[in-house]
């Protein structure tokens, strides 16, 4: 299976003062606002931490049903926090926190497919992988 999402960022003014929206192809997010203020504060709108945190949580609990289930179990509830820390202007560490409703799995089988599917999951393999930039610049006459 192969296929493209998209998402969109606008940004108007500088990082401190500026403001900027996001919008994704499905529409959940659309102009949605972002900003110093909710990136590093407490301002209302996103942020980029908090969206990877969404992504992942997302991705990772959905890979651990699709694991559980082909081992012959099936998930009353799953649920995954994901807390994205930022320091010195980078994110270090992602740590997922699951609670898992399985009826007739044993601890250890859980344990197990549920760190196969941090291994395996899209989003824990992208925040490991090659980035590519394509520019473009558009100039403006003064």
């Amino acid at each position: 299976m192969k296929f493209i999402r998209t998402a969109n960022a606008n940004w108007k003014g500088t990082g401190k003062e500026g403001k900027g929206t996001l919008s994704t192809q499905s529409k959940t997010l659309d102009s949605a606002p972002y900003s110093f203020h909710t990136r590093f504060e407490d301002g209302k709108g996103t942020n980029p931490e908090e969206l990877v945190g969404a992504a992942h949580a997302g991705c990772y609990t959905m890979k651990l049903s699709f694991l559980l289930s082909n081992a012959g179990f099936v998930p009353n509830n799953l649920s995954t926090e994901a807390k994205v820390l930022f320091e010195d202007g980078a994110v270090t560490q992602v740590e997922l926190n699951l609670q898992g409703e399985v009826d007739g799995i044993e601890e250890g089988k859980f344990v197990e497919l549920a760190e196969e599917a941090k291994m395996t999951c899209p989003i824990s393999k992208l925040l490991n992988t090659e980035i590519v930039l394509n520019t473009k610049l558009i100039s403006f006459s003064a």
